[in-house]
C-alpha cells in the first residue's frame, strides 16, 4: 500500500503538471501557445494521462478517485502483479480502507502538480489577465452555469471513461496508457465543452485549493459555489459505471 500511495501521488502530480500546463500555455498572456485552441488542450490532457499512467504503474495508475470508485463498486482489484508466466502473483483488494488511501494520494498529487504548473508559468501569471482565466488553469468551470445540467454533463463524461476502464481491463495501466489517453481526448473533444470535463474529483479540487492558497497576482475567488459539481458528478458517474459493469458481467459473463 505504501508503494501504491507514493505511485498515485507521483502519477497524479504528473497528470496535473502537464494538464494544467497545457491550459496555461493556451490561455495565459504572452505564451508561445497562446490561443492554441480547444483541441490543443484536449490533446495536452490526453498526453498528460498517457504520461501519468506510466509514472504510476506501481499502483495501477488510477490517477482519479472516480476510477477508484468504479473499480470498488465493480469489485475489481485496484491493481494486480503478474509473474513471467502471466499468472497473478499479488493484487490489492477493493476495500474502503484501500480506496481511502488512493483518494488521499490522488488529491495530494493533484495539489502538487498544480503548484508545479504555477511555478512553470509564474511570469505569465504575473501578467494582467482576467481572474477567471487564471482560475481556469487550475479548475474547471461551466460555459453556461446551470448546476443541474453541469452535473449531468460531468456524470456522462465520467461514465464513459470509467465504463471503458472496467470493460477493457482492471486498471488504465492494464488496458494500455495510449488507450485511456485517447478516450480522455475523445471525451474532451465531444463532451468537454459545457463544463471543461473535470471527470476527476482530484483533478479539480486539489488544484482549486492550490489556487486559493498560492500568491497569484490578480487572482479572484476560487468559485467554491461550483466546486461540488466536478467532485460529486464524477463520483455518481463512476458508481453508475460500476453498476452497469456488474449488470453486463452478469448478462454477458464478462
Amino acid at each position: 500500500m505504501s508503494q501504491a500511495f507514493v505511485s498515485e501521488i507521483l502519477g497524479t502530480a504528473t497528470l496535473l503538471l502537464l494538464g494544467a500546463g497545457v491550459v496555461a500555455n493556451v490561455i495565459l498572456p504572452k505564451n508561445k501557445g497562446f490561443n492554441g485552441g480547444w483541441l490543443l488542450i484536449n490533446f495536452g490532457w490526453g498526453l498528460a494521462v498517457f504520461t501519468g499512467v506510466f509514472v504510476a504503474f506501481r499502483s495501477g495508475a488510477h490517477l482519479n478517485p472516480a476510477v477508484t470508485v468504479g473499480l470498488w463498486v465493480a469489485d475489481k482489484p485496484f491493481f494486480t502483479v503478474t509473474g513471467p508466466d502471466g499468472m497473478v502473483t499479488a493484487s490489492l483488494l477493493p476495500t474502503a480502507g484501500n480506496a481511502a488511501w488512493y483518494f488521499l494520494a490522488e488529491f495530494i498529487g493533484a495539489f502538487i502538480g498544480a503548484v508545479l504548473a504555477f511555478l512553470a508559468y509564474k511570469k505569465h501569471f504575473d501578467e494582467d489577465a482576467d481572474p477567471a482565466t487564471k482560475l481556469a488553469v487550475f479548475s474547471t468551470g461551466p460555459a453556461i452555469r446551470s448546476y443541474t445540467w453541469n452535473f449531468i454533463t460531468e456524470v456522462l463524461g465520467t461514465f464513459v471513461l470509467v465504463i471503458f476502464v472496467l470493460v477493457s481491463g482492471a486498471t488504465p495501466h492494464a488496458i494500455g496508457p495510449l488507450a485511456v489517453a485517447l478516450v480522455v481526448l475523445g471525451i474532451g473533444a465531444s463532451l468537454g465543452g459545457p463544463t471543461g470535463y473535470a471527470i476527476n474529483p482530484a483533478r479539480d479540487l486539489g488544484p482549486r485549493i492550490a489556487h486559493a492558497i498560492l500568491p497569484i497576482k490578480g487572482k479572484g475567488g476560487s468559485d467554491w459555489a461550483y466546486s461540488w459539481v466536478p467532485v460529486f458528478g464524477p463520483i455518481v458517474g463512476a458508481v453508475l459505471a460500476g453498476l452497469t459493469y456488474l449488470a453486463l458481467k452478469s448478462f454477458y459473463g464478462l
